[in-house]
């Protein structure tokens, strides 16, 4: 695949970089266009970029401000990574849109700072671009623009975010008031860094505020801020604390480059997905806080890889723009939060130009990704997920037992209690059963609606499918993890347990569900949803499906035990403009005959694989034998486990 041509990049360096061929020059370059590209969208004074697109919920002069304060950030580290030797419009830009957005007779300011305000977010991005390109764009401002400035920022003391990582841009911002010596509240600073201590989870995992909020925030934001606010503070205004968030964010990236493929997609999971390489920000801060385990060459071969992956899948677009999409324009992957230039918070994915062109990080060769090297495990507790990457095709899958983006669970009230209680809707990025970096979830209202891919759902006669909402994580080691969810259905009361064990083999998940269901209900299984630009293959036979794009990706499942369907008992759901990775998509599922009341098995085999599938042959692949409470999985090469 070709990286996208209207980038104009230099010549790739195959000896330097083996596997991408990028260096520092397609960074910068990079960088370049996607600023030049923002310029016939600015107001005039620079204080507003007004880029096309769906706008957000807090309006046309807030999403104007998003657009200066993210690429903001990307100047940044244009500015400060080449000492200032950029472009002078560059800096003259920012430095103009400064003073018209903190000019009340502009006819362009900025909203002034209140409580929980979508400000707060973008004040974070202006502290710290203006703490890296200090000596260029800060010191040389005139001072009632800098009066002005530290007006505008001084709305977050004393104010009130949001209880989740919006605590640290208070954090980051009143630490530049007090660099450049205006009032500020050590108490907010200190309050700030406290409450983040409440979200640790250990093994370098936090949560984002209370619950199970596990995703791409944890690296992007959690690991993120708390260090860029010791690079404000410096290592005497620190109090000691940047020790521990330097050890965090180490245990972290150990674990970190099993979550990208061999063509260097980040696993598709969570929200505000179109931040996309905004997922190298704790790649890159690794290095620039000298706290990584990874090795230079690993740390730039997992970089580069996932910008050249986007480059060569059109992002930027033709236009030097981010889109709301993954790839394209994809709306069902966004929030309402999400204004046409949210995706610009992605510019943190070049952190790596504030290290020097010297940094071993540019100069050492690169290394292959775990992926390329081997079959990889990876058990990660603290969200309950298993990591499962596969050398021979490059592809890696995220098994979820653990995130499901809900509050906490409110204490429990006795054995009635209703183990859902507080939850809120389900989320096709939080609740399905696994993820991958070559799937996205149906997420599509009306494909949510259905709610097939990667889900078991008891199906009322209807035909609407219960939800997993609430996830109660139960075990999660070497190669097996397990939860349990209520499911309910309309117009019944109870809540039905669904527990579920997922164990990897080889290149397959095998999924263990115990499902308790009311007379007559179906029990539903779905697998991966595959996506194209055209229809998927789809075949089906008894008690297995399939679908295959046009590229060779096939997700398939078959049923190993307790299903019994018949004729209706393995289809392909066919449908379009869901999927982020295409307007064609396809997901293979099982399907029960109506079940007697009481608590019943299903086994199965799950595959994702860009390998040719031959279901019937993997039917005699795993031995399954029920007895009692206990289900033995028995395997070709002699393993076997107890679920």
């Amino acid at each position: 695949m070709s990286v996208a041509p209207h980038l104009h990049l230099p010549p790739t360096d195959r000896i330097l970089s083996s596997r991408t061929g990028w260096t520092r020059a397609h960074w910068e370059v990079t960088a370049d266009r996607m600023l030049d590209a923002l310029t016939p969208y600015a107001t005039p004074g620079f204080a507003q970029y007004r880029l096309p697109g769906r706008g957000s919920w807090s309006g046309v002069v807030s999403d104007g401000l998003e657009g200066f304060a993210r690429s903001f950030l990307l100047a940044a580290c244009r500015i400060a990574g080449a000492g200032g030797a950029v472009d002078p419009a560059l800096t003259e830009r920012y430095a103009a849109g400064l003073a018209a957005g903190t000019d009340p007779a502009s006819g362009e300011a900025w909203p002034r700072l209140t409580d929980c305000s979508q400000q707060m977010v973008e004040a974070a991005s202006v502290a710290v671009a203006l703490h890296e390109t200090r000596p260029w764009i800060w010191d040389r401002l005139d001072a009632r623009v800098r009066e002005r400035v530290v007006d505008w920022l001084s709305g977050f003391v004393g104010g009130r975010t949001w209880d989740n990582n919006w605590r640290l841009f208070q954090v980051v911002s009143e630490q530049f008031l007090a660099s450049v010596g205006a009032p500020y509240s050590r108490s907010d600073i200190e309050n700030g860094l406290d409450r983040i201590e409440d979200w640790y989870v250990g093994d370098g995992w936090y949560t984002d505020g209370s619950g199970r909020n596990f995703d791409y925030y944890i690296g992007w934001a959690m690991h993120l801020y708390p260090l860029l606010w010791a690079r404000i503070a410096g290592p005497d205004g620190d109090g000691g604390r940047s020790a521990a968030y330097r050890q965090r964010l180490g245990r972290f990236l150990e674990d970190y480059p099993h979550f990208f493929g061999a063509d260097g997609s980040p696993v598709h999971q969570g929200r505000s997905l179109c931040y996309r390489f905004a997922a190298l920000a704790p790649v890159w801060m690794g290095a620039l806080a000298d706290c990584t385990p990874l090795a230079p060459g690993l740390t730039r071969r997992l970089a580069s890889g996932a910008l050249r992956h986007f480059a060569e899948r059109g992002v930027p677009d033709e236009r030097g723009l981010l889109t709301l999409g993954w790839y394209d324009t994809f709306l069902p992957a966004t929030q309402p939060y999400s204004g046409p230039a949210s995706p610009y918070w992605a510019s943190k994915g070049f952190l790596g130009l504030l290290l020097p062109a010297d940094h071993e990080v540019w100069t050492a060769r690169e290394l292959p990704l775990p992926v390329e090297e081997s079959d990889t495990y990876t058990a990660l507790p603290a969200p309950g997920w298993l990591l499962h990457g596969t050398r021979h095709d490059g592809l890696v899958r995220l098994v979820n037992h653990g995130s499901d983006h809900n509050p906490p669970a409110p204490d429990a009230e006795g054995p009635d209690a209703d183990p859902d209680r507080g939850a809120g809707e389900d989320d096709p990025h939080y609740a399905k059963l696994a993820y991958s970096t070559a799937t996205a979830p149906e997420s599509a209202p009306h494909a949510h609606a259905r709610d097939i891919d990667n889900h078991l759902a008891l199906l009322a006669p209807d035909g609407t499918p219960s939800r997993r909402r609430r996830i109660h994580p139960l075990r999660c080691e070497d190669r097996v993890a397990a939860s349990w969810s209520a499911a309910r259905l309309p117009g019944d009361a109870h809540a039905y347990r669904i527990e579920t064990t997922s164990v990897l083999h080889g290149p397959w998940e095998i999924r263990v569900h115990r499902a308790e269901a009311p007379e007559g209900a179906v029990v539903r299984e779905g697998g991966h949803a595959v996506a194209h630009p055209r229809s998927p293959y789809a075949s089906s036979g008894p008690d297995w499906a399939l679908a295959r794009t046009a590229e060779g990706l096939t997700s398939a499942v078959v049923g190993l035990y307790g299903w019994d369907g018949g004729a209706d008992g393995a289809a392909v759901a066919r449908d379009v403009e869901s999927n982020a990775y295409g307007p064609h998509s396809a997901v293979p599922y099982l399907r029960s005959a109506p079940r007697p009341a009481g608590r019943s098995v299903h086994v199965t085999l799950v595959v994702l694989s860009r390998d040719r599938v031959h279901p019937e042959a993997l039917r005699t692949a795993v031995r399954v034998r029920v007895d009692g409470d206990t289900v033995s999985l028995a395997f070709l090469d002699g393993r076997t486990v107890e679920v």
